[in-house]
């Protein structure tokens, strides 16, 4: 287990509401670096450096950002959680000797919480657009995406590449059983159903996406994504940092929802204390 993934996080007194800042810092300093894997391999694909001007959506707290400009690309993240763009501001600070840009971030680097936001503003168009938020594990977890990307398009150069994550196949991802306590804990308290529910992932999820917004796949790839952690409370934290177990914790309460997901992390609990479960995450590079 790589050292980055070895970090404690407790969990606080259950009965306390979650605010979204910490939530956010959970999201940040425990579950995002779970995805690094795939943008690694994406940006070594499409060979990311200064002749890249990305737009990320759903940026989150700047993870994806903040490896691309280390490679050279000049970067726009889009998200509407204020809390993860905050934490993305701190990340993306410019050093000391550097010329600050917007909002005191690294020069090459823009936040914005608006898609008309990300215009280029005198900057040549987007030539890269991703969206490494994966889809097909909840239900109508992709409704949002292809109107996003219709409004993201024109702000790309003809042509323009564009990158779709999604789940592997539920038998490729040990995380899979553990984010069906959501959708069990909903349809036992007989919430409605909602796009928070718990769906295995489809084949073909990626492409519907591709085929709505109007843009034609030109290749895909499978990475390694395994979620490795301290120990279960942090990965609780972490897991629930996803917003995946919103409307099972909202249909029972927070408390039992931790309890449930706890117990279905111990078969992935290791002699040491650490959590490990291999994942398999899809993309999709698609042009406009």
């Amino acid at each position: 287990m790589t050292p980055t993934l070895v970090r404690h996080h407790r969990y606080a007194d259950s009965s306390a509401p979650v605010d979204a800042g910490s939530r956010a810092r959970d999201w940040a300093e425990i579950q995002e670096r779970m995805l690094a894997p795939l943008y690694e391999a994406v940006y070594e694909r499409l060979e990311v450096g200064a002749g890249t001007r990305m737009l990320s959506l759903g940026c989150g707290s700047g993870l994806a950002l903040l490896i691309a400009a280390s490679r050279g690309a000049r970067v726009t993240g889009f998200d509407t959680d204020r809390a993860r763009l905050a934490l993305a501001r701190e990340r993306l600070a410019s050093d000391p000797g550097q010329a600050a840009g917007p909002g005191g971030t690294d020069p090459r680097a823009r936040l914005v919480d608006s898609i008309s936001a990300a215009a280029p503003d005198g900057e040549a168009p987007y030539n890269l657009l991703t969206s490494f938020q994966p889809i097909g594990c909840s239900a109508g977890d992709s409704e949002g995406l292809a109107p996003a990307l219709a409004s993201a398009v024109p702000l790309a150069v003809r042509g323009a590449t564009v990158v779709l994550a999604g789940w592997g196949p539920p038998e490729r991802c040990a995380t899979a059983p553990v984010l069906r306590v959501a959708a069990r804990l909903t349809e036992s308290a007989r919430a409605p159903r909602s796009g928070n529910s718990w769906r295995p992932t489809l084949r073909d999820d990626l492409e519907e996406v591709a085929a709505r917004a109007g843009l034609k796949p030109d290749g895909s790839g499978r990475v390694s994504c395994p979620f490795g952690y301290a120990d279960v409370d942090s990965a609780v934290r972490g897991l629930l940092s996803t917003g995946l177990f919103d409307t099972a914790i909202g249909a029972t309460d927070r408390t039992q929802v931790e309890k449930e997901v706890a117990e279905a992390l111990h078969p992935h609990l290791r002699p040491d204390g650490t959590v490990w479960m291999p994942n398999v995450f899809r993309y999709l590079v698609c042009v406009t």
